[in-house]
């Protein structure tokens, strides 16, 4: 295994296990492209198949450009039907690497949907293409809240809009926000808007959210939010 695999291996599993930074950085570049990934892994097996999983489909990815970011362990939903176990950020070069990847990985790996469902029973992915230069950070010792909406109407935008000003008035900081996703077929999660907001306390955001309530909203066809640290 040559060296450039074998660093971004440990980068993986130091995201997958959470090394324990208090702030974590990101930076993107202009063409570049961000995974948000949220699964949830098995408990059956989960040495074997995943040594399996790093053997065969990740240095299929390395071989397109991926490159996998810190991630997060989930805390707590607020609001939707499922709580992943894991946010996961990933890095490609470009869209066309991206989606190089998607169109050859069957043909390298042919059990690739099968190895994915066994080790990772809940995994959905949206992909961005970067329109700027980006630089971010999350802060894991401060309230992070990643909330995803789906858009019902015309009016769905003007509500996020209104959203996200209250938001700030209230002393949320937004982090990030990103439209226009992919997701691939088989593993949909495509927001219209997707938002991670720091707060400085928990008790912040519950005072925001007694205030904000989403579930109280009729502009939106669908809201997920959660808690990630």
């Amino acid at each position: 295994m040559n060296l450039k695999l074998t660093s971004l291996l440990l980068l993986f599993f130091s995201s997958y296990f959470y090394a324990q930074k208090n702030i974590q950085y990101y930076d993107f570049k202009k063409g570049e492209v961000l995974d948000i990934l949220l699964i949830s892994n098995t408990k059956k097996d989960f040495n074997k198949l995943f040594d399996r999983y790093k053997k065969t489909i990740f240095p299929v990815g390395v071989k397109y450009s991926f490159t996998p970011q810190k991630g997060f362990k989930t805390d707590e939903l607020i609001l939707g039907g499922y709580l992943p176990n894991s946010l996961v950020f990933g890095k490609w070069e470009s869209v066309m690497k991206r989606e190089s990847f998607l169109d050859v990985i069957e043909k390298e790996v042919p059990d690739f949907h099968e190895q994915r469902k066994r080790l990772f029973p809940h995994f959905e992915l949206v992909y961005y293409e970067i329109k700027n230069d980006i630089k971010f950070e999350i802060d894991r010792n401060k309230h992070n809240v990643v909330t995803s909406f789906w858009k019902k109407n015309n009016e769905s935008e003007k509500f996020t809009k209104k959203w996200i000003k209250e938001v700030e008035k209230s002393g949320g900081k937004i982090v990030i926000k990103l439209t226009k996703g992919k997701s691939p077929l088989g593993y949909y999660y495509n927001p219209t808007l997707i938002t991670i907001v720091t707060w400085e306390t928990k008790e912040a955001f519950q005072s925001f959210l007694k205030k904000h309530p989403l579930s109280t909203y009729k502009d939106l066809k669908h809201v997920h939010q959660f808690v990630i640290d």
